[in-house]
């Protein structure tokens, strides 16, 4: 789950890591009494979406006008630059074309920027490992640093056992060049955010720019939190930060019926039981000369009440003009998820092809029953027949 970045912020400021005072905005009027309680010759205005790239960003009404973070020196320029952003259209290179509609804005103080670094914490899935990132490319997306300049990225493995220590933040303070009254600031900064990442069971905490002041502390510019999904049944509290507006309807109605959906900008409607097996299907579609339209995993216990829900969702996509379903059958057995199969296109009236590959408990029974339904249901005996298939589908009504 993502958060946006003056609810990263106020969170982060619990755990005593350092960031500039700011209160965020729903109307231009809030944001220019917000602007006039931080006094200071400059404020920034920054939009409030779940992508990055705002400052270069453009928004889809202005396209040669300015992005999505802007300075104001008077309160006044605080609330045109709110009312230039607030409701309209973001686009960003993470946003794709279509961008994200801007709902609020974040008002913060000035900051007098001596140097902008990169830190983030994340799990390094190779050694198991809480790992800090780091780099003297603040402001740069890191893929790009990592791709071009791998020499500038430090990388410090926490061993789970004895924790964050001073080692690490001076490994990583000087090879960022840092000393002194910015490596003691440093340390804290490092410390509070590792303390943070633990207690609040984040999957990253990205601060793209670390700044480092003129006056030598060391300050998140901005910052990033996304959640482990599944660690968040114990924090009710940080649940509720959760922003519907930010989620593609349809994910967030699959989220909803317990069903793993990611949209996508294909053709092919995929409906799969298992992340691995989807992510396959999706690879076969693209083999065979088409897209997916999403990733969609029904999960191991699924029913005829889930598939009719999964199918509900995935042909609320306009772009879907056919259908394959993948199943393995486990613990849900193929003539369970065949009986669901059957009622879901009598129930919704699918007029899209639909492709069926079954495998696993029960399957002669599975197709027997898709079989003897009565309705255009087209059998697949393997994954490449089932693709091939339903590539042949969507290319046939074209």
């Amino acid at each position: 789950m993502n958060i946006h970045e003056y609810q990263a912020k106020e969170l982060l400021r619990r755990y005593g890591v350092a960031v500039l005072d700011g209160h965020v905005a729903r109307t231009p009027e809030e944001a220019e009494a917000a602007a006039a309680g931080l006094g200071g010759p400059v404020t920034v205005v920054k939009a409030q979406i779940h992508a990055g790239g705002r400052g270069a960003g453009r928004f889809a009404d202005d396209p040669d006008g300015k992005g999505g973070v802007r300075l104001a020196k008077s309160p006044a320029e605080a609330k045109a630059a709110a009312a230039a952003m607030l409701g309209h259209i973001l686009v960003t290179k993470q946003t794709g074309p279509a961008g994200k509609v801007v709902n609020q804005v974040y008002v913060e103080a000035g900051c007098d920027i001596g140097r902008e670094l990169y830190l983030s914490l994340l799990i390094d899935r190779d050694t198991a490992r809480l790992t800090i990132i780091a780099s003297t490319e603040g402001g740069m997306e890191i893929e790009e640093v990592a791709a071009n300049h791998p020499e500038r990225i430090l990388r410090a493995a926490i061993d789970p056992a004895s924790g964050v220590s001073g080692f690490h933040c001076r490994k990583l303070g000087f090879g960022l060049g840092l000393k002194g009254a910015q490596l003691r600031s440093f340390e804290t900064f490092v410390t509070a955010m590792v303390r943070a990442f633990h207690e609040m069971d984040c999957a990253i905490i990205e601060v793209n720019p670390l700044v480092v002041t003129k006056a030598g502390e060391v300050v998140a510019l901005d910052a990033k939190i996304s959640f482990d999904d599944n660690a968040l049944y114990r924090h009710k509290d940080l649940e509720a930060l959760r922003d519907d507006t930010e989620m593609d309807p349809k994910e967030l109605d699959a989220a909803r019926h317990d069903l793993n959906y990611v949209a996508l900008d294909g053709e092919i409607g995929c409906m799969v039981n298992g992340a691995g097996l989807a992510m396959a299907t999706m690879d076969i579609i693209k083999l065979y000369g088409s897209s997916p339209a999403n990733f969609l995993d029904v999960g191991g216990t699924a029913n005829a009440a889930r598939v009719t829900e999964a199918f509900r969702i995935i042909t609320s996509d306009a772009n879907v003009k056919a259908i394959l379903v993948n199943i393995f059958g486990g613990i849900a057995k193929c003539d369970m998820i065949a009986e669901g199969i059957v009622a879901a296109t009598r129930t919704l009236h699918l007029t899209v092809p639909l492709v069926v590959r079954l495998e696993g408990t029960n399957v002669e029974l599975g197709k027997k029953i898709l079989a003897e339904s009565g309705l255009a249901i087209i059998p697949a005996e393997n994954l490449a027949d089932a693709a091939q298939k339903a590539v042949a589908a969507v290319k046939g009504a074209a």
